[in-house]
């Protein structure tokens, strides 16, 4: 980042959008004290400032509610909420007033959290929720909100949005970085485009659209946001899920997916999208039913069983399940193959960063080289490192969970257009995501899952975004 010049004022939503490693989350970061700011100078309310670290920014009434959420896995919710805040007297808590406190903020936010279980069992999503509170518990006068809607279903985020409405009209100021256009545009009332490390513009959110924002973002147009649906080739069916069931998980999903056929997943978090996933490739126990590649059964225990037999997983956190953060590009991407490019138990690294080169020139990854650390890149390109795992050798079967959670609109494109790439090879994809138009726009097939069973099942041509929401929430039929 370099050059910045912006000024947010007292009361406003403003909203920071760019590609991943435009500089937006640096910037915010920087007001947020997490970063020092190698030249120029932070003011707040007119005095210069210079955080070295979020304690000194918080003590200013900034809070920052990271796209990487900071927690403490081992301690209850309502110990998190209140971290830094909590209610004591001679040294000793007064759980009696922090749970009122605690009460006050779920009615305020509409988050139902359960304040004595611990945050290490929650979903990623529940996690957000936690931050969230915490950020309001503080009584920040400015709070930076990075990402903060991804993991959130659509009730969710409504939820967050007049809770960001509410404190916007109480004064507080709200720096909000996201990469869903569409909500920056009903939500702000500023937009900051930036590119290149570089602010582009600064305007009245009224005074934007979503294709100016992409035109800024870019420096071009982008034609479409989802590329040409491929046919789908409708052979033998490559995987078949019959009556698979897990205990208190799913139970009695049964559906199949053609080589070179996108089938779309929908439903809402908790509806047991993710554990069907995790139970066909060999991640959870399954307790009864089977799965079927290529009309044979398959029974994977475990993840190596599954890839070895050419199923795939792309998770829905690519921080605590995909990826090996503080290791290497080429670690990272040539794990799942190291047989392959080893002999007598040696790696041969010629070979190994030969075909790690050309995986990053396809999947387009911006990083210092090969063997630059993973938690060196941004996020766009963290997650096309993740599909670059399994580029090298196409699966028979590849599941992509979230794949564009925490992605910039252009690097979006780059990875409908790698999942297009893997269905025309033939490869079988099961693509699960909370983004409906993401669904809408890449499947062949949607299959909805409420309360652990599939619910419905709509042909693309046939499927439209109130139907699908309808049987998610299970309000088929209703006036």
């Amino acid at each position: 980042m370099r050059g910045v010049s912006l000024e947010i004022r007292r009361g406003e939503i403003h909203a920071l959008v760019g590609e991943n490693g435009a500089g937006k989350s640096t910037l915010a970061k920087i007001v947020a004290g997490v970063h020092l700011p190698s030249a120029g100078s932070v003011s707040v309310d007119g005095r210069e400032v210079r955080y070295r670290s979020p304690r000194q920014a918080l003590a200013d009434g900034i809070a920052m509610i990271d796209q990487e959420l900071a927690l403490l896995p081992a301690r209850s919710v309502i110990d998190n909420v209140f971290l830094h805040s909590e209610n004591s007297k001679a040294g000793l808590l007064r759980r009696r007033q922090m749970r009122e406190r605690f009460a006050a903020l779920v009615e305020r936010t509409g988050f139902e959290l359960d304040p004595d279980r611990t945050v290490g069992s929650l979903r990623v999503a529940e996690q957000q929720k936690v931050e969230i509170m915490r950020a309001l518990a503080r009584t920040a006068r400015l709070i930076v909100m990075d990402e903060p809607t991804a993991p959130l279903t659509p009730v969710e985020a409504e939820s967050l949005y007049a809770v960001m409405r509410s404190l916007r009209d109480e004064g507080v100021t709200i720096v909000f970085v996201s990469h869903f256009l569409s909500e920056v545009l009903a939500l702000s009332d500023v937009v900051t485009v930036m590119r290149d490390g570089s602010r582009v513009r600064t305007s009245p959110a009224a005074e934007e659209t979503p294709g100016s924002l992409v035109e800024g973002m870019l420096g071009r147009s982008l034609d479409s946001t989802f590329p040409a649906r491929p046919e789908s080739v409708r052979a033998e069916p490559r995987l078949e899920v019959r009556g698979l069931c897990g205990t208190g998980r799913f139970e009695d999903v049964s559906f199949s997916v053609h080589a070179g056929e996108i089938v779309g997943l929908a439903g809402l978090i908790g509806s047991g999208r993710t554990e069907v996933a995790r139970a066909i490739f060999g991640a959870d126990r399954v307790d009864d039913g089977e799965i079927l590649l290529d009309g044979e059964p398959v029974s994977p225990r475990s993840p190596r069983q599954a890839i070895s037999r050419g199923i795939a997983l792309l998770p829905e956190s690519r921080k605590e399940q995909g990826l090996l953060m503080r290791r290497s590009i080429v670690e990272n991407i040539m794990l799942p193959h190291l047989d392959d490019v080893s002999s007598g138990g040696i790696v041969r690294s010629a070979r190994e960063r030969r075909e790690v080169v050309e995986a990053m020139e396809r999947l387009s990854v911006r990083a210092a080289g090969p063997r630059a650390s993973v938690d060196t890149l941004s996020g766009g390109n963290q997650q096309k490192v993740l599909f670059g795992k399994w580029l090298i050798r196409p699966p028979r079967v590849m599941i992509v969970d979230e794949p564009t959670r925490g992605v910039d609109v252009g690097a979006k494109r780059a990875i409908y257009e790698l999942i297009d790439e893997l269905t025309a090879s033939g490869t079988a994809v099961l693509l699960i995501s909370s983004d409906l138009e993401e669904v809408l726009g890449m499947a062949h097939r949607v299959l909805v899952m409420r309360r652990g069973r599939l619910a419905a099942e709509f042909s693309n041509e046939g499927a439209e975004r109130t139907a699908v929401l309808a049987a998610a929430f299970g309000t088929e039929g209703r006036g």
